[in-house]
């Protein structure tokens, strides 16, 4: 697999301005600090870095509910005060608040995981990096677990339209629960979770979970108790890992690397080292097919931005210097200022009997699918529209010159009413939402000139007229 030019990365220097809440284990900030360290070794300039476009709604609803996204996209703390009732339909208010910002955020994690998505599509690169991205216990409709948008979910939904079979890989300490109910049914997409398991959250995760229907034993889950152990959980990773790419035979791998699996984070209990964690990532990266890395979990900040920026450095097969160069946030990697996550003295709750009773059940249920089951041949669909066409960092957009959706819709609809062609045998606008994809333009906006609005108002107009008469 290629190095360098061949791996794309993913940042929005935005991200680390967003807060949960100051007393919120959740700090979208450590993927800021992730980013200064990549610099700071210089391995930005090894690989292509890209600014994330900003999810739409209309792409976010590939998943998610048209009522949620509109939610998020409405809500702010105030109005959450205001209707709690209402509130509490979508957010669970402890783990996920309606911090402003909430869906800007979610726009910039759940774009740059689409856009990386199209990169593989396209062949334009064999690994992607999304730091930002992972967010993986989202519900179709509601948040769960510090997460609202599920990226990983619109990532794969892009991946699948032209790649026939996909593996969702997730060693974040707490199970992927939202990605494997998106796919419980599917043959298409097998999901595998390394978490902790029993009074933890979310609570899902059993062995014995194996998907229904035609999904049957595509959910792979590997349920481990507190304390594993760089050495426990490599025995574990590699006898399943290598037994789901045999079985199985991906075209594309998708892998979330949360890093509240570490030793010493504020909410695992696991004690994996940095090197540990990272092994996986390499041992992934071995397979040769195109790799897509996500982020998730991570609550002891300085830990999760030394992780990341290791494992940036794993996919581009480069060796650092284990001290740290000075960086913005050199102050909070004391008084060590190395690059390493060590392990503990945590007693491992994993015994070498359970984990191979848990591999021989993984392996017989492998066993039950079909060798490498086959796709029907279909047409690929269209891209999506959207702003991405592989623009690199710099990239930035004129917002002035656009508008949104819905106040295209006020146009349309004040064209016509002043141009008396709604009647009464259909008051409804919306009707007419698939020549609306006729005005929009090249970067998937619509755009704000006077001549360019009218001009295909007009044409709308005109349609609408023949569907009148």
């Amino acid at each position: 697999m290629g190095q360098g030019s061949r791996v794309s990365y993913f940042y929005d220097q935005e991200v680390g301005n967003y807060t949960y809440g100051y007393d919120h284990c959740m700090k979208p900030f450590r993927i800021r600090m992730a980013h200064d360290i990549i610099a700071s070794y210089g391995l930005d300039k090894k690989m292509t870095v890209l600014q994330p476009p900003r999810a739409t709604a209309h792409e976010m609803t590939q998943f998610h509910t048209d009522e949620y996204i509109e939610y998020l996209r409405r809500v702010t703390p105030e109005v959450a005060e205001i209707m709690p009732s209402y509130n509490e339909c979508f957010l669970p208010l402890l783990d996920c608040p309606p911090f402003d910002g909430v869906y800007e955020f979610c726009t910039i994690s759940a774009g740059g995981s689409m856009a990386g998505a199209r990169r593989i599509n396209h062949g334009e690169a064999d690994i992607v990096i999304n730091w930002a991205g992972g967010l993986h216990h989202a519900k179709k409709g509601e948040a769960s677990g510090f997460c609202y948008v599920n990226d990983i979910v619109l990532a794969i939904l892009e991946l699948l339209r032209y790649h026939q079979r996909i593996v969702y890989l997730d060693i974040d300490v707490h199970h992927g629960d939202g990605v494997e109910e998106a796919f419980y049914t599917t043959d298409r997409v097998m999901s595998v979770s390394f978490h902790q398991f029993g009074n933890f959250f979310p609570g899902t995760g059993d062995v014995k979970d194996v998907g229904v229907e035609r999904g049957k034993y595509y959910a792979v889950n590997v349920p481990l108790r507190e304390g594993i152990d760089d050495e426990t959980y490599e025995f574990i990773f590699r006898r399943v890992m290598r037994d789901v790419m045999e079985t199985f035979r991906p075209s594309a791998v998708v892998m979330q690397c949360g890093t509240d699996s570490l030793s010493g984070d504020r909410l695992g209990c696991f004690n994996l080292s940095m090197q540990g964690h990272a092994a996986c990532v390499e041992f992934m990266k071995s397979f040769g097919v195109p790799l897509f890395c996500l982020g998730g979990g991570g609550y002891t900040i300085r830990n999760v931005a030394r992780t990341w920026a290791y494992e940036t450095a794993v996919l581009l097969g480069e060796k650092l210097d284990p001290s740290l160069p000075y960086n913005d946030y050199y102050d909070f990697f004391g008084p060590e200022y190395t690059l390493d996550v060590p392990a503990s003295n945590m007693t491992n709750m994993n015994t070498r009997q359970q984990l191979e009773q848990l591999c021989s059940e993984i392996h017989e249920h492998l066993h039950r699918i079909p060798h490498a089951p086959s796709v029907q041949m279909q047409q690929v669909p269209r891209d999506w529209p959207g702003p991405y066409e592989g623009d690199e960092y710099e990239y930035e957009q004129d917002e002035s010159e656009l508008i949104t959706q819905e106040d295209y819709w006020t146009l349309i609809s004040r064209y016509f009413d002043e141009h008396g062609l709604v009647d009464s045998r259909n008051q409804n606008v919306a009707s007419v939402a698939d020549m609306v994809m006729e005005v929009v333009d090249n970067k998937g906006h619509f755009n704000k000139s006077d001549e360019l609005v009218t001009d295909r108002t007009a044409t709308l107009a005109s349609s609408w007229q023949r569907m009148c008469s």
